[in-house]
C-alpha cells in the first residue's frame, strides 16, 4: 500500500476502535434488566456483527500500517479476511432469522446483509489487485473499509435503539409488579 494511505487507515482504525468502545459502554449501561435469552439472541444477531465490522476495520488498519517488504502479505491477509467475512455473513443471516419471527424488511437487509457482503467482495477484489499490483487496489480496499464502518455504525445504532425500546418495556413490566 502506498504511504499516502496511512492517514486514511489511521483515521478509520481510530474511529472503529472508538466506536467499539462506545458500543460496549452503551450495551453495558443499557442492557441491564434483560433476560439472558433475549440478550444472547440479540447479541448474536445484531451486536456481534457490528463489533465484527468495527474489528475488521481495526485489523485492516493495523495490517496496512505494518511496514511490509511487499504487498503480498497484506493481499493474502485481506483476501482470507474477505472470504471469511462472506462465510460469516451466512451465519449472521441465520442468527438474525432466529432473533424474531419477522425477517428484516428489504430496507434493513441493505445494511445488515448486502453492504457487508459488498464490503467483503470489494476487499477480495482489492486484495487480488494488491497482489497483482493494480492501481485500483488501494481504492477498493479503502472502499471496503468504508463500507464496513457504515455497516458497523448502522448496526450499533440499531442495537442502541433496540435497547432503549426494550428497556422501556422491561421497566414498565417491573413497575407493574
Amino acid at each position: 500500500m502506498p504511504h499516502s494511505w496511512d492517514n486514511f487507515f489511521i483515521l478509520a482504525g481510530g474511529a472503529a476502535a472508538t466506536l467499539m468502545g462506545l458500543l460496549f459502554v452503551a450495551v453495558t449501561v443499557g442492557g441491564t434488566g434483560f433476560s439472558t435469552a433475549t440478550i444472547v439472541h440479540g447479541a448474536r444477531g445484531f451486536l456481534t456483527p457490528a463489533l465484527v465490522h468495527f474489528g475488521t476495520v481495526l485489523l485492516q488498519a493495523l495490517a496496512v500500517l505494518v511496514p511490509w517488504s511487499s504487498s503480498w502479505p497484506i493481499g493474502i491477509i485481506f483476501c482470507l479476511g474477505g472470504l471469511t467475512g462472506l462465510a460469516y455473513q451466512i451465519i449472521v443471516v441465520v442468527q438474525q432469522r432466529k432473533v424474531g419471527p419477522v425477517w428484516l424488511d428489504w430496507l434493513d437487509r441493505l445494511p445488515y446483509v448486502y453492504v457487508p457482503a459488498l464490503a467483503c467482495a470489494t476487499l477480495i477484489v482489492g486484495s487480488v489487485g494488491l497482489i497483482t499490483e493494480k492501481s485500483f487496489a488501494p481504492y477498493a480496499i479503502a472502499g471496503a473499509t468504508t463500507l464496513f464502518l457504515v455497516a458497523g455504525v448502522y448496526g450499533a445504532w440499531d442495537v442502541t435503539l433496540w435497547i432503549i425500546k426494550n428497556r422501556d418495556k422491561t421497566q414498565r413490566r417491573d413497575d407493574s409488579i
